[in-house]
């Protein structure tokens, strides 16, 4: 799911398909890291090509875009795209394949008469349509994800004054939650939601310089004990990051957190869903969370658990299947009594779907 994320993420972005699976470098230094897998494998399970399909909600209509790719490793540019295609409000804006445009794709002359790479999207390529607002609202949509994987020792470094976008590491905290301090009303709601986060009593951050002019933290609690980002502990410091990116103004359209529960004590887990759920509810970020835990799953509200879906891999099947937790029969019945994350460390989940993947007859789904 990440993977198929992060390639609209670089199709947003611009890169060539070559870029998107090898890596972008700029000055010989590696500016994004390559989608995991070797060229064969990419397109899997002996298919020679996949097919991702957004569906996006913009300011005044509905968009879907789709893409095929696959590798080409008989030329130099080793993938390709085999098909492309665009609709915005039902209409068909444009529909490519390795023939060419489609009679009824809709696209105007100058798009049709333009010479198309096969190794980049068109959406990039098309300079007239990606410099109007629609077209620049999707690209801003992909291009905007972030890709959090917080790592403890990058948070605890001093960052560069200036520095006021979080690595996906979570490199530039300082800087990040320096910044979000400067209005006085969000360093209120910050300092709020560390106390409630964590153990500490915080009533103060402060950001001291250090002899060669680099921002620190440092957590005020309010027995006027100072704690630097160095000594904090690894959960505290993802607390921080995750306040940092959710909290910081003009975020990006989506944030996909692997794992997010890692490293966060399970008393905290309900503040970290009360923290996510009260973000993404004022409509202006989206978030994305892969997780093993039960206990998360059993404290999200009705509407996170409406877009709750389980992935699995059948017995005996070489791909996975993803289906919506609220789909499946009794689900819904079974949460209210028993709680999701009971269903989950049962194996009740895994084995509703393989009955109702499975079933034929109608019969009903084990309860």
């Amino acid at each position: 799911i990440r993977d198929a994320f992060r390639i609209l993420h670089g199709i947003g972005c611009g890169y060539t398909l070559g870029e998107l699976f090898g890596g972008k470098y700029v000055s010989g230094q590696m500016v994004w890291v390559p989608i995991r897998g070797a060229p064969l494998e990419i397109a899997k399970f002996g298919k020679e090509n996949f097919m991702i399909s957004a569906h996006l909600h913009l300011s005044n209509s509905d968009a879907i875009f789709y893409v095929i790719v696959g590798p080409e490793l008989v030329s130099s540019k080793g993938f390709r795209i085999w098909g492309e295609g665009l609709k915005i409000g039902g209409k068909t804006i444009y529909e490519w394949t390795i023939n060419g445009f489609s009679e009824d794709s809709g696209q105007n002359n100058l798009l049709a008469k333009q010479v198309i790479r096969t190794d980049q999207s068109i959406l990039t390529q098309w300079h007239t349509f990606r410099d109007s607002d629609y077209g620049m609202e999707i690209i801003n949509a992909f291009s905007g994800m972030r890709f959090l994987d917080l790592i403890p020792d990058q948070m605890r470094q001093p960052s560069i004054p200036g520095q006021n976008i979080l690595g996906d590491a979570g490199e530039n905290l300082p800087t990040v939650l320096k910044s979000i301090c400067d209005n006085e009303q969000r360093k209120r709601m910050l300092v709020q939601w560390i106390r409630e986060l964590t153990p500490m009593d915080i009533e103060d951050l402060d950001f001291p310089l250090d002899l060669s002019g680099k921002v620190n933290l440092i957590l005020e609690e309010s027995g006027g004990q100072r704690i630097s980002a160095a000594a904090a502990s690894d959960g505290t410091l993802r607390f921080l990051a995750m306040l940092a990116a959710l909290m910081t103004p003009g975020p990006p359209s989506l944030y996909f957190f692997e794992e997010i529960d890692n490293g966060i004590h399970p008393s905290r887990l309900r503040l970290l869903v009360d923290l996510v759920e009260a973000q993404t509810a004022k409509g202006h970020i989206q978030v994305i969370a892969t997780t093993h835990s039960p206990e998360l799953l059993s404290i999200i509200n009705d509407k996170t658990f409406k877009y709750t879906s389980i992935v699995c891999r059948r017995e005996g099947m070489s791909d996975a299947i993803i289906r919506p937790v609220s789909e499946i029969p009794n689900a819904a019945e079974l949460r209210k009594s028993q709680g999701l994350g009971r269903l989950l460390a049962g194996s009740w989940m895994e084995t509703a779907l393989e009955f109702c993947e499975d079933d034929e007859g109608g019969e009903e789904t084990p309860g």
